[in-house]
């Protein structure tokens, strides 16, 4: 049995980006291997997370300042999150006086969730309690996801002396179109520069991590993400039948830089040149939502528009199924994995040829994030031609289907029992 001590800062059904789903699935996958123990430690958990495939780990329940507390007052305060059993092995292990930091009655210390905007200092307090548990728990390994978490994965290390994997979902030059956070970069660095492993999501982001954070490539791999299978719930999501009927093409994630949304809009004015019979759906939240409106507004095709807001769970599903067409423009996208979900629901999908899930897909339609009229073409391809379509939906789902988790956790099995070998 390997004992993995997970580091995450999201995850279902409290979904505040893709770290969640990638990080769902990532314990998924592993778990199926059936041999592997995980301790995912959270934020903020909420006590309804599925806790089958890993044991969540609260760590705004966790002591950091002695407090003499009674069962009932744990019960009272976290009781849904911690055993009064677990808070009091993990207060015999308080390594340091952290009294100059907020604690409420018992001792922990907490957090808003998400991405506040005191996002370091939460990181900093997640690395300080990482000391607590990693003194408590018994674990074999170091998962850490994303930056946020690489402070508390090396101070585990360093504790432990047990072997660090950090997963890289993103970097700040993806993040920022390279207008690079220091602040970030030298997290980002400290802990590829501490890991004895790194996982990238894609071959595109190994290549920023080799040459932007100056990284050995014999320690860097590429961990392509993956799709769960759809559930019968999501399955019976019935398909509206939009023949002779109007078209909808779908952008659905972050509307932010990153994801190219002004491109979108672009080639849908193209498009909309061309017939007025589709229309355009731009499914999430972020800080390019206004002026995307506004966008829409000044070339006067906001009529074709319609912006829902942000969406989680089956109303992603429900979205990506009444669409005919779904695109993601991405500038830089480490992987992207909504065209995989969109693709198991049958619908046509168009991804920037900048995105890391452009390496493993082959049924789809792949155009420069830049190429307005390569993607207004496939859309209005996608949408008048229904051989086209057809050919798309089919294939498209079943590549998608074999791209599984259980092979994912499979080869992040592999890759612990190396480093494990190397430890003895």
């Amino acid at each position: 049995m390997i004992k993995v001590l997970m580091f995450g800062w999201e995850y279902p059904p409290h979904v505040y980006g893709g770290l969640a789903t990638a990080n769902f699935g990532i314990a998924e996958g592993l778990y199926s291997q059936g041999d592997i123990d995980i301790t995912l430690c959270l934020p903020r958990p909420f006590g309804d997370e599925d806790q089958r495939a890993a044991k969540i780990l609260a760590m705004n329940a966790v002591p950091v300042v002695w407090r003499d507390t009674t069962i009932e007052q744990i019960n009272r305060k976290v009781g849904k999150v911690m055993t009064p059993d677990l808070y009091f092995r993990l207060r015999n292990h308080i390594y340091n006086d952290f009294n100059h930091i907020r604690t409420n009655e018992l001792g922990s210390i907490e957090f808003a969730g998400g991405y506040p905007s005191n996002l370091n200092e939460e990181i900093n307090n997640y690395s300080a309690i990482a000391g607590v548990v990693a003194r408590t728990i018994d674990f074999d390994i170091i998962h850490a996801h994303d930056w946020l978490t690489f402070p508390a994965g090396i101070h585990a290390k360093k504790i432990s002396g047990k072997p660090l994997c950090i997963h890289v979902h993103a970097t700040d030059f993806d993040r920022s179109r390279g207008k690079v956070n220091p602040v970030v970069y030298g997290i980002e660095k400290n802990g590829m520069d501490h890991a004895d492993c790194i996982m990238c999501v894609s071959e595109l982001t190994r290549q920023t991590v080799i040459t932007q954070y100056h990284q050995s490539p014999g320690k860097v791999v590429t961990m392509h993400n993956a799709v769960y299978p759809l559930s019968p719930e999501i399955e019976a999501i019935p398909r509206p039948d939009h023949t002779d009927k109007e078209k909808i093409v779908t952008f659905l994630g972050r509307i932010t830089m990153q994801k190219g949304p002004e491109y979108f809009v672009e080639a849908a004015d193209l498009v909309l040149q061309r017939t007025r019979n589709i229309r355009f759906c731009f499914a999430g939240s972020g800080d390019m939502m206004e002026k995307m409106i506004c966008l829409a507004a000044e070339k006067d095709i906001a009529d074709r528009f319609h912006f829902p807001g942000f969406m989680r769970g089956k109303e992603v599903y429900e979205c990506l199924k009444n669409s005919d067409v779904y695109v993601m423009p991405s500038v830089s996208e480490p992987f992207g994995i909504s065209p995989l979900e969109a693709m198991q629901c049958g619908t046509p999908t168009i991804i920037s040829k900048q995105s890391g899930c452009a390496e493993i897909l082959n049924n789809c339609i792949k155009v420069d994030y830049w190429d307005i009229h390569a993607m207004a073409d496939a859309m209005y391809s996608i949408c008048n031609n229904e051989s086209l379509f057809k050919y798309l939906q089919e294939n498209g789902k079943r590549e998608v289907d074999e791209i599984t988790w259980k092979k994912v956790g499979a080869k992040i099995k592999k890759i612990y029992q190396q480093l494990l070998s190397k430890q003895l």
